[in-house]
């Protein structure tokens, strides 16, 4: 049975369930990480960053990203992928310093409630479980879409790749993908840790591979769509166009979106307070070093025109991997790109119910949700309730669409970059709110708990009303409109509504956290034992 027990008030000793210490702070919670009933000290350094890395997905975001980005930059795509890990590594400096002060897994809603208040907190909780929600499903059919090209090549058989354009075949195969990702993550940190190294390594190794391969390939002038490097390949203000720039800076920022499930699992960290930020880091590090790699050494391979193997050409655009895995590694290795892309999208599956789960628990722990998703698995000690739910959210979001319409489904993805960029946005002003106080200390304090926060808010806020106003174009996304509005932004605003009328419906059932009675910055956190 979950108890929620008050911590004390401003002013009175607060004791760290993690061993911490007292922390006298008047009006600051405690540095001890409130434990929810989780299993502590499960993960590692290495474990965390693997996490937050699989949970991207690198080799599917490349795959799927790099002709779309060519498609509106050109040449500029390595420059554009730098620009969309500027605002991203900002924002995660805000989520390290807030994850050393509250090291809670309700992260980015936990933090809001207690800069902002419970009203923004709980929809920046909505905009994280949603996109999330809207993220599995991708997987999902993303997944399964490579399951029978990967089974088409192996065989040799078409009528079995063509399979996956069966659409209850396809959606079937879909649920059992995410009932597999469901089971695992219900499991644990330690069933989930184990699956993910083998598969990010994969990922890498199958990565190095090719880009290795392409560049001796493309440096060997045998080739005659192969271009030479050249430096100015990694200047943003090369680009032909604001417009364009923006349209690719989006892209390049759903390409890192993911890397916060490092901190999701703060409580199941070893080192709770610093570790999961330095995870962030260190995945964020390897994401852009694998991105521009592999995307200096596709583009000298290929080039970027619109024919047969080019970047720009816009038959291949979706499946970039597809098209070059034979020309760059041949028949045999070619193979090993669709393992890796398949293997991307299982990973990342599993490790993504990580952060909606949890970001679930920590809402349900604080009287923000129903109180029964705050129920701990007494064996795995996992969210359980938390993450069951996820999956059938997931499952039954994903059916209901495919059947609806394609075009649905596809803009419903496209408003995804608007739900990413307003939580992280959120969250970074939620750093440098919190902190404000702190910021005079000294010159590390206010780079990193406002300057950079602010400055990598500012960027994400500045991308998601230029998305919301680029929305509302009917050519915007699949083409499809409703009452001449596109509908990627019916579909964006709509979620977002959706949100609200929840939070009305919370705020009836549970008006004590609304009232700022149970999650503020000058009552801690609680603490949810078994």
């Amino acid at each position: 049975m979950v108890q929620v027990h008050p911590r004390p008030g401003a002013g009175d000793t607060v004791t760290s369930v993690t061993g911490d210490g007292p922390d006298t702070r008047a009006g600051r919670p405690d540095k001890g990480s409130r434990s929810k009933g989780l299993g502590g000290n499960s993960v590692g350094l290495l474990g965390s960053a693997v996490i937050g890395i699989s949970t991207v997905a690198p080799v599917y975001c490349l795959t799927s990203t790099l002709g779309p980005t060519v498609g509106q930059v050109g040449v500029q795509m390595p420059a554009v992928f730098l620009a969309g890990f500027l605002p991203m590594l900002l924002v995660a400096f805000a989520y390290r310093e807030l994850n050393k002060a509250v090291p809670d897994c309700g992260t980015s809603f936990t933090w809001t409630v207690q800069a902002f208040g419970p009203r923004v907190g709980w929809m920046c909780g909505w905009g994280l479980v949603i996109a999330t929600i809207i993220v599995l499903s991708n997987l999902a059919g993303v997944a399964t879409s490579f399951f029978y090209l990967l089974l088409g090549e192996i065989t040799g058989s078409d009528a079995v790749a063509a399979l996956d354009g069966n659409r209850p075949v396809h959606v079937a195969t879909c649920l059992a993908f995410i009932a597999v990702a469901t089971a695992i993550s219900y499991r644990g940190m330690t069933a989930t840790k184990g699956v993910q190294y083998a598969l990010v390594a994969l990922q890498l190794a199958v990565l190095a591979v090719f880009a290795v391969t392409a560049l001796v390939k493309a440096r060997s002038g045998d080739l005659p769509a192969s271009i030479d490097f050249s430096w100015t390949w990694l200047d943003p203000f090369a680009v032909q166009s604001f417009a364009a720039f923006t349209a690719g800076l989006s892209l390049s920022i759903f390409m890192f979106w993911g890397w916060d499930a490092c901190l999701t699992v703060n409580e199941e960290t070893e080192g709770s307070a610093k570790t999961p930020g330095r995870a962030a880091l260190l995945a964020m590090a390897v994401l852009v070093g694998s991105y521009l790699v592999t995307a200096i050494a596709a583009q000298m391979f290929a080039g970027v025109g619109e024919e047969g193997t080019g970047l720009g050409n816009p038959d291949t655009a979706g499946n970039v991997f597809a098209a070059l895995a034979d020309p760059v590694m041949g028949t045999a290795l070619g193979v090993l790109l669709f393992v890796a892309v398949l293997a991307s999208a299982a990973a990342s599956l599993q490790t993504t119910f990580l952060p909606v789960a949890r970001t679930v628990l920590a809402m349900s722990a604080y009287e923000a949700l129903p109180p029964s998703f705050a129920r701990i698995h007494p064996r795995f000690k996992s969210p359980g309730r938390a993450t069951v739910a996820a999956g059938i959210a997931t499952g039954v979001f994903y059916a209901a669409m495919s059947f609806l319409s394609e075009n649905v489904l596809i803009d419903t993805i496209y408003a995804l970059g608007l739900m990413i960029c307003f939580y992280y946005s959120i969250t970074a002003f939620a750093c440098a709110w919190y902190f404000r106080g702190d910021l005079g200390r000294s010159a590390r304090d206010a780079l990193f708990k406002g300057v950079f926060p602010v400055l990598g808010g500012l960027l994400l806020a500045a991308v998601f009303c230029k998305t919301l106003y680029d929305m509302r174009d009917p050519s915007y996304g699949s083409g499809s409109s409703v009452l001449g509005v596109g509908s990627v932004f019916v579909i964006g605003v709509g979620l977002l509504l959706v949100g609200a009328v929840l939070m009305e419906l919370m705020r009836r059932r549970s008006p004590a956290f609304f009232r700022g009675e149970v999650l503020t910055r000058s009552t801690p956190a609680l603490v949810v034992e078994e």
